[in-house]
């Protein structure tokens, strides 16, 4: 998932194996490990997916997961912002691998593969090439190609075509904003985040194979899964062994949450604009405070639409309300410049705030409801604005 595994980067390096090109013992064994979500991060909320590589005889015992990326590599924040992030298949040593996880409190859960000797040795092979310097990088995209999803593309890169994966284990409708909503609900503040910075691409119906950037899909997925063999199906996992059972563990919020910060915004807008509207004057800061973060997320959401490879921050309908020309009008009036186009933008802008309000639950992006108080706030210093800019243009 997003920032997948940053807690085992620094062990990735310290543990990683050198691969040699020799097949596997008949004891040998590969499994599909699933570890769960932690509600301690917002990297860890969404669990996580790597393979198993085990032959007691050969003496190893090594995990394979593609959620490392690496800090040092050339522009990392900049490739990161534009959607451009460099991922990489790590190779680590297993039983560290599940400490980290066990230690954090993380369920652990081993398909292993119902594989013949030759068809381990075809993945087993396939892993130590991807492991390769030249081979071990991909473009990561989280809910594309992710380390969820190389999972499954790597079986099927293997296997070509004899590995089905059939939808039994998807019984929902959900779209890609609901799947990911299913594992913030201790999240608030990522969830905002998250439903904020991502448009209708988020909103369709999604597949089951969209299902699948999920670990927790994968693991279903891989559990209805067959493999042909001889002409006949045969279900590709043959066991699955629960390997850590997490123990229960109260989730507590470090932040205020949401509700209680815009709803105080909300509050003090309503009271500041209360008193201007009394005394007939603007608090022109409040509106500078107001409308300049505004401005400048509603700059941040039209960047990742039209200047980033975030598929899935297209079409954004926060820009309704986050509008970037904002920005602008904060401008204006830090430095004092009362045009009179100003009252007729407040007006305009005030009349899509009351539209939004009204017709929140028929868009078909759904706006974060920890939304409403900020737009809400926005409405009423629009119309103080409006009425107090039209009796006293010069106020």
């Amino acid at each position: 998932m997003k920032y997948c595994f940053l807690i085992l980067l620094s062990i990735a390096s310290l543990f990683s194996v050198a691969q040699s090109n020799f097949g596997l013992s008949a004891s040998g064994e590969i499994s599909v490990i699933t570890c769960g979500p932690s509600q301690d991060e917002l990297y860890s909320a969404f669990g996580h997916s790597a393979f198993r590589v085990y032959d007691p005889e050969l003496g190893i015992d090594l995990a394979y997961n593609y959620g490392v990326f690496d800090f040092d590599q050339p522009n990392f924040y900049l490739n990161f912002a534009r959607g451009y992030s460099l991922y990489k298949l790590g190779v680590m040593d297993y039983p560290r691998f599940k400490y980290v996880y066990e230690y954090y409190n993380r369920s652990i859960h081993e398909q292993k593969l119902n594989l013949t000797p030759q068809e381990k040795d075809s993945l087993f092979s396939f892993l130590q090439w991807n492991a390769l310097p030249e081979n071990q990088s991909y473009l990561y995209d989280y809910f594309y190609d992710n380390c969820a999803t190389k999972i499954r593309d790597v079986v099927v890169t293997v296997f070509r075509g004899r590995v089905h994966f059939n939808d039994k284990h998807v019984t929902t409708d959900y779209t890609l904003r609901d799947l990911t909503d299913l594992y913030l609900t201790h999240q608030p503040w990522g969830d905002l985040a998250i439903d904020i910075c991502l448009g209708l691409p988020m909103d369709k119906i999604a597949s089951p194979t969209e299902y699948m950037f999920l670990p927790d899909y994968i693991e279903r997925c891989f559990d209805n899964a067959t493999i042909v063999r001889d002409g006949r199906e045969q279900p590709l996992v043959s066991n699955t062994i629960d390997v850590y059972r997490s123990l229960p563990s109260e989730v507590t919020y470090t932040y205020p949450h949401p509700w209680i910060v815009f709803g105080s915004l909300f509050v003090i807008v309503g009271l500041l604009s209360f008193r201007d509207w009394n005394r007939r004057r603007i608090s022109v800061w409040l509106d500078i405070s107001l409308f300049s973060l505004t401005g400048i997320l509603g700059c941040l959401l039209l960047l990742l639409w039209v200047a980033t490879n975030h598929k899935a921050a297209a079409n954004n309908l926060n820009l309704i309300w986050a509008l970037p020309t904002h920005l602008v009008v904060a401008i204006m009036l830090l430095f004092k410049k009362n045009k009179k186009w100003l009252m007729y933008y407040f007006l305009i802008c005030h009349l899509i705030t009351v539209a939004l309000l009204f017709g929140w639950m028929f868009l078909p992006q759904p706006i974060h409801p920890f939304l409403l108080p900020v737009v809400a706030a926005l409405t009423v210093r629009c119309i103080v604005n409006y009425r107090l800019r039209k009796l006293s243009p010069f106020n």
